[in-house]
């Protein structure tokens, strides 16, 4: 009897010790399920979004459906579904009503026709009754198609064309075709706008896009583009250290202080570039340069007035703020024709630093905030210099910032680091020494030693 009751006594308790597991491991799956936790501690985070995706993902709020038309296997890459499942599960973790369809072109070709889907492997994205085809699938071409269908309406960029100004689509080293992908890319339609020719500046342009020219306006244009202005609209003026050539009544009308010559940075030469480059390391508070954190690079830069906070100049109606700040150990040289190698500061003539490299000006005109970005420095966004640090990043918030797309300022994806590990014959010989040899001969020593002792 006794014998039976510690039975049953042990039989209780074991029965106890399993419920309490199977209770706790219910609650842990319930905690992981409402509160998941990710750690991704691969050296290029690949398991996890970029900062910019994820910032992208949160303002979209309605479902986002993605349709593969993909066969099942691939002579190369085997399970193509697999993979094209796994990658779209990054974005789910952070959007979970993001939606993922497959649809086989072979078996169904007619639903490839109503898609005008003409390969395999395109892929459909639809967000808000519009949709992008891709035909790559990664994280930046996905996440800027995002970007285009998060847009709130097509959004016309017009640049000023007819004077040897910078083309957004041009190939040329001086023009900004680099700048003007970018923008398409997110979802912007660019076009170029003759003043001689076009009566007035559009109604529909979201912004006007002025850089250089290399002859000057005539009187006809200039008063166009202080129409459109003072009709209050949005602009990016991207200026040259150069004679303004029928642009001067547009800096009055801005009440834009440019200081003639241009910015001398030493720090630019200790980075091993030209000492008439600006490094812009310094962003005030502002929309466009929120959690903005980039080094960016303004060649043969113009300074754009002293003004180093927002404010409001006396019977100013334009509120302005400085973006961007440069050359804090630096100076406005009167005659940098060429950046000597060892530029000195000419205190009668020079200006020291800091210096502002651009503006955003603001008002309240006709009922809607207008709003403005001069750049001093054209070159800033050519497809020259746009690689250098973060100009591009920089330049596409400017005109989100002036389309009123606030939520879609964030820095665009990086590339990721290289991966690839290169090993020396030396070190390859001292690994495969290693595990093929003396591993397996530290472990066969181990247990010759337990062996022993068990018999002994």
């Amino acid at each position: 009897m006794k014998k039976f009751f510690i039975s049953y006594k042990l039989l209780l308790k074991n029965t106890a010790y399993a419920l309490l597991l199977v209770a706790a491991a219910i609650a842990l799956y319930q905690l992981a399920a409402r509160f998941p936790l990710h750690a991704d501690l691969t050296q290029n985070a690949s398991n996890s979004l970029q900062a910019s995706s994820v910032d992208t993902l949160q303002q979209m709020q309605d479902s986002i459906n993605i349709t593969v038309y993909v066969t099942g296997q691939d002579a190369e890459m085997g399970d193509v579904r697999r993979l094209v499942r796994d990658f779209i599960g990054l974005y789910q973790r952070y959007k979970p009503g993001i939606t993922l369809a497959f649809v086989d072109p072979v078996k169904e070709p007619e639903a490839m026709r109503r898609a005008s889907v003409r390969a395999n492997g395109e892929i459909v994205v639809e967000y808000g009754g519009r949709n992008e085809h891709l035909t790559v699938l990664n994280e930046q071409s996905l996440t800027s198609a995002l970007l285009r269908l998060a847009h709130s309406k097509n959004q016309l960029l017009m640049y000023v064309d007819g004077h040897g100004e910078r083309k957004l689509d041009g190939p040329a080293n001086h023009d900004l075709g680099a700048f003007g992908k970018k923008l398409q890319q997110n979802g912007f339609n660019v076009a170029s706008l003759n003043l001689a020719i076009a009566q007035e500046v559009p109604g529909n342009a979201s912004v006007l896009v002025i850089t250089q020219p290399q002859i000057k306006l005539l009187p006809g244009e200039v008063d166009k583009l202080l129409r459109y202005v003072d009709g209050g609209g949005n602009l990016l003026w991207l200026l040259d250290a150069e004679p303004l050539l029928g642009l001067e009544q547009l800096a009055d009308k801005l009440d834009i202080q440019l200081t003639p010559g241009m910015v001398i940075d030493p720090d630019a030469q200790k980075m091993r570039a030209p000492a008439n480059w600006a490094l812009g390391a310094s962003y005030p508070p502002h929309p466009v340069t929120y959690n903005f954190n980039l080094i960016t690079a303004f060649p043969y830069a113009r300074a754009l007035g002293r003004e180093d906070s927002m404010g409001r100049a006396d019977g100013s109606p334009w509120q302005v703020s400085t973006l961007v700040e440069g050359a804090a150990h630096g100076w406005v040289s009167r005659n940098p024709v060429a950046a000597p190698k060892k530029p000195q500061f000419d205190k009668n003539r020079d200006m020291p630093g800091p210096v502002s490299l651009a503006l955003a000006l603001q008002r309240n005109v006709h009922e809607h905030e207008q709003r403005i970005v001069v750049v001093g420095s054209g070159s800033f966004l050519a497809n020259a210099y746009s690689g250098n640090g973060g100009n591009l990043d920089l330049g596409v918030n400017m005109v989100n910032w002036l389309t009123h797309e606030e939520n879609l300022i964030t820095a665009q994806p990086r590339a990721t680091r290289d991966s690839a590990i290169t090993l020396s014959k030396r070190q390859l010989t001292a690994i495969i020494a290693g595990f093929l040899i003396a591993l397996p001969l530290l472990l066969a020593a181990i247990g010759a030693v337990q062996w022993w002792r068990r018999r002994s």
